[in-house]
Protein backbone atom coordinates (compact mmCIF):
# COMPACT_ATOMS: atom_id res chain seq x y z
CA UNK A 1 0.00 0.00 0.00
CA UNK A 2 2.53 2.94 1.33
CA UNK A 3 4.72 1.98 -2.21
CA UNK A 4 1.43 2.20 -4.06
CA UNK A 5 1.03 5.49 -2.72
CA UNK A 6 4.03 7.11 -3.56
CA UNK A 7 3.84 6.01 -6.48
CA UNK A 8 0.90 8.11 -7.39
CA UNK A 9 1.71 10.92 -4.95
CA UNK A 10 5.31 11.00 -7.27
CA UNK A 11 3.20 10.86 -10.22
CA UNK A 12 1.16 14.27 -9.03
CA UNK A 13 3.87 15.96 -8.43
CA UNK A 14 4.42 15.52 -4.53
CA UNK A 15 7.53 15.42 -3.32
CA UNK A 16 7.20 12.19 -1.15
CA UNK A 17 10.34 13.23 1.02
CA UNK A 18 8.67 15.95 2.61
CA UNK A 19 5.43 13.48 3.67
CA UNK A 20 5.27 10.31 6.22
CA UNK A 21 3.12 7.89 4.95
CA UNK A 22 1.34 5.57 7.96
CA UNK A 23 -1.04 3.23 6.88
CA UNK A 24 -4.35 5.26 6.06
CA UNK A 25 -2.80 8.37 6.96
CA UNK A 26 -0.42 11.27 4.96
CA UNK A 27 1.37 13.57 6.78
CA UNK A 28 2.92 16.52 5.23
CA UNK A 29 6.23 17.38 6.89
CA UNK A 30 6.90 20.50 5.05
CA UNK A 31 3.88 22.39 2.44
CA UNK A 32 6.53 24.00 0.45
CA UNK A 33 8.78 21.28 -0.12
CA UNK A 34 6.57 18.67 -0.23
CA UNK A 35 4.41 20.80 -3.01
CA UNK A 36 1.13 18.78 -1.66
CA UNK A 37 -1.23 21.60 -2.96
CA UNK A 38 -5.13 21.50 -2.04
CA UNK A 39 -6.06 20.54 -6.19
CA UNK A 40 -3.32 17.74 -5.52
CA UNK A 41 -4.78 16.52 -2.88
CA UNK A 42 -8.17 16.29 -4.27
CA UNK A 43 -6.68 14.45 -6.99
CA UNK A 44 -5.09 12.22 -4.73
CA UNK A 45 -8.05 11.53 -2.44
CA UNK A 46 -10.47 10.31 -5.84
CA UNK A 47 -7.80 7.72 -5.86
CA UNK A 48 -7.37 6.88 -2.07
CA UNK A 49 -11.08 8.42 -0.83
CA UNK A 50 -10.06 5.72 2.31
CA UNK A 51 -6.54 7.61 2.71
CA UNK A 52 -6.65 10.95 5.05
CA UNK A 53 -4.29 13.99 4.23
CA UNK A 54 -2.93 15.55 7.51
CA UNK A 55 -2.42 19.37 6.79
CA UNK A 56 -0.84 19.91 10.93
CA UNK A 57 1.05 23.19 11.19
CA UNK A 58 2.13 21.66 15.01
CA UNK A 59 3.05 18.70 13.25
CA UNK A 60 5.22 21.23 10.35
CA UNK A 61 7.22 22.77 13.21
CA UNK A 62 8.06 19.52 14.82
CA UNK A 63 9.38 18.35 11.72
CA UNK A 64 11.57 21.19 10.94
CA UNK A 65 13.08 21.10 14.40
CA UNK A 66 13.53 17.70 14.08
CA UNK A 67 15.51 18.00 10.55
CA UNK A 68 18.15 20.64 12.32
CA UNK A 69 19.45 17.75 14.23
CA UNK A 70 18.85 14.99 12.32
CA UNK A 71 20.71 16.34 8.89
CA UNK A 72 23.91 16.11 11.25
CA UNK A 73 23.49 12.44 13.08
CA UNK A 74 22.06 9.97 10.31
CA UNK A 75 23.84 9.28 6.65
CA UNK A 76 22.71 7.77 3.60
CA UNK A 77 21.57 3.64 4.16
CA UNK A 78 21.86 3.79 7.73
CA UNK A 79 19.80 1.11 9.48
CA UNK A 80 18.23 3.20 12.66
CA UNK A 81 16.58 0.85 15.34
CA UNK A 82 13.42 2.52 17.24
CA UNK A 83 11.37 1.01 19.91
CA UNK A 84 7.97 0.32 19.05
CA UNK A 85 5.50 1.20 22.11
CA UNK A 86 2.92 3.09 23.76
CA UNK A 87 4.94 6.44 23.82
CA UNK A 88 3.67 8.94 22.07
CA UNK A 89 7.28 10.32 21.56
CA UNK A 90 8.27 6.72 19.83
CA UNK A 91 5.31 6.98 17.80
CA UNK A 92 6.28 10.47 16.47
CA UNK A 93 9.58 9.18 15.81
CA UNK A 94 8.66 6.63 13.70
CA UNK A 95 6.33 8.97 11.69
CA UNK A 96 9.29 12.25 11.56
CA UNK A 97 11.61 9.34 10.04
CA UNK A 98 9.20 7.78 7.79
CA UNK A 99 10.68 9.84 4.61
CA UNK A 100 13.88 9.75 5.35
CA UNK A 101 13.85 6.00 3.96
CA UNK A 102 13.12 7.76 0.65
CA UNK A 103 15.25 11.14 1.21
CA UNK A 104 18.68 9.25 2.38
CA UNK A 105 17.65 5.44 1.50
CA UNK A 106 17.82 4.65 5.82
CA UNK A 107 15.89 1.03 7.14
CA UNK A 108 13.95 1.35 9.75
CA UNK A 109 14.37 -1.97 11.79
CA UNK A 110 11.79 -2.17 14.90
CA UNK A 111 12.01 -3.65 18.74
CA UNK A 112 10.12 -3.56 21.88
CA UNK A 113 13.50 -2.73 23.79
CA UNK A 114 17.32 -1.77 23.93
CA UNK A 115 18.36 -5.06 24.44
CA UNK A 116 17.13 -6.43 21.43
CA UNK A 117 18.86 -4.05 19.73
CA UNK A 118 22.03 -5.66 20.47
CA UNK A 119 21.53 -8.95 18.10
CA UNK A 120 20.80 -6.74 15.08
CA UNK A 121 22.42 -5.45 12.22
CA UNK A 122 22.48 -1.59 12.86
CA UNK A 123 23.89 1.43 12.47
CA UNK A 124 22.03 3.32 15.12
CA UNK A 125 19.12 3.54 17.88
CA UNK A 126 16.77 6.35 17.77
CA UNK A 127 15.99 7.43 21.43
CA UNK A 128 12.46 9.12 22.63
CA UNK A 129 14.40 11.95 24.82
CA UNK A 130 12.74 15.42 24.51
CA UNK A 131 13.76 19.31 25.12
CA UNK A 132 11.31 18.45 28.05
CA UNK A 133 13.42 15.81 29.31
CA UNK A 134 16.19 17.26 28.69
CA UNK A 135 15.72 20.46 30.81
CA UNK A 136 14.31 18.57 33.51
CA UNK A 137 17.18 16.43 33.99
CA UNK A 138 19.80 20.00 33.92
CA UNK A 139 17.58 21.59 36.54
CA UNK A 140 17.27 18.68 38.69
CA UNK A 141 20.95 18.34 38.40
CA UNK A 142 21.30 22.18 39.22
CA UNK A 143 19.11 21.78 42.42
CA UNK A 144 20.87 18.56 43.54
CA UNK A 145 24.35 20.66 43.42
CA UNK A 146 25.36 18.01 40.97
CA UNK A 147 27.56 17.83 37.89
CA UNK A 148 25.56 19.02 34.66
CA UNK A 149 25.35 15.58 32.22
CA UNK A 150 23.29 15.88 29.61
CA UNK A 151 20.88 12.92 28.74
CA UNK A 152 22.14 13.14 24.93
CA UNK A 153 25.41 13.50 25.60
CA UNK A 154 25.66 9.54 25.18
CA UNK A 155 26.70 8.85 21.94
CA UNK A 156 26.76 5.07 22.15
CA UNK A 157 25.34 2.07 23.42
CA UNK A 158 27.69 -0.89 23.28
CA UNK A 159 29.42 0.31 20.36
CA UNK A 160 25.71 1.63 18.79
CA UNK A 161 25.35 4.76 18.09
CA UNK A 162 22.58 7.06 19.66
CA UNK A 163 20.28 9.92 18.22
CA UNK A 164 17.67 12.03 19.65
CA UNK A 165 15.72 12.90 16.79
CA UNK A 166 13.52 15.02 19.61
CA UNK A 167 15.96 16.54 21.48
CA UNK A 168 15.05 20.55 19.95
CA UNK A 169 10.99 19.67 20.22
CA UNK A 170 9.03 20.23 23.32
CA UNK A 171 6.94 17.41 24.81
CA UNK A 172 3.89 19.68 24.74
CA UNK A 173 4.18 20.17 20.79
CA UNK A 174 3.72 16.09 20.39
CA UNK A 175 1.14 16.15 23.21
CA UNK A 176 -0.83 18.84 20.68
CA UNK A 177 0.00 17.37 17.48
CA UNK A 178 -1.60 14.05 19.08
CA UNK A 179 -4.47 15.58 20.72
CA UNK A 180 -3.47 13.47 23.75
CA UNK A 181 -3.04 14.43 26.98
CA UNK A 182 -1.82 11.75 28.48
CA UNK A 183 1.29 11.57 30.80
CA UNK A 184 4.26 9.86 29.48
CA UNK A 185 6.72 11.54 31.48
CA UNK A 186 10.57 9.73 32.29
CA UNK A 187 10.72 9.61 35.40
CA UNK A 188 11.51 12.92 36.72
CA UNK A 189 11.72 14.71 40.05
CA UNK A 190 8.30 16.34 40.22
CA UNK A 191 9.61 19.53 41.92
CA UNK A 192 11.73 19.87 38.75
CA UNK A 193 8.67 19.50 36.28
CA UNK A 194 6.66 22.11 38.65
CA UNK A 195 9.58 24.31 38.42
CA UNK A 196 10.41 23.97 34.95
CA UNK A 197 6.57 25.12 34.25
CA UNK A 198 7.14 28.17 36.75
CA UNK A 199 9.99 29.34 34.97
CA UNK A 200 8.85 28.91 31.57
CA UNK A 201 5.69 31.47 32.37
CA UNK A 202 8.86 34.06 33.44
CA UNK A 203 11.19 33.16 30.51
CA UNK A 204 9.94 32.32 27.56
CA UNK A 205 12.33 30.00 25.62
CA UNK A 206 13.47 29.16 29.11
CA UNK A 207 14.06 24.79 27.82
CA UNK A 208 15.97 26.23 24.83
CA UNK A 209 18.17 28.44 26.89
CA UNK A 210 19.04 26.01 29.23
CA UNK A 211 19.88 23.27 26.92
CA UNK A 212 22.70 25.78 25.26
CA UNK A 213 23.77 26.54 28.16
CA UNK A 214 24.86 23.09 29.05
CA UNK A 215 26.21 22.80 25.72
CA UNK A 216 28.53 25.67 26.16
CA UNK A 217 29.49 24.75 30.01
CA UNK A 218 30.23 21.04 28.44
CA UNK A 219 32.30 22.42 25.44
CA UNK A 220 34.05 24.38 27.99
CA UNK A 221 34.93 21.82 30.28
Amino acid sequence: MTMELVKFLQKIGVDTRFVSIMEDKVYINNLKFSRFSRKKEELFKKSFPEVNVIRSKIFQKICMRASRNLAHCIQPKEKIFLIENDDLRNFAIHIILEPYQRKYGIELIFGKSMNEAENLDIDSIALPITLDDEAQNILQLMLDGEKIELLSSNENYKDIKLIYPLINVPKSWIYSWTQNTADNELNQDEYAEDLLKFLERLVPGVRENLLKSALFISCEC
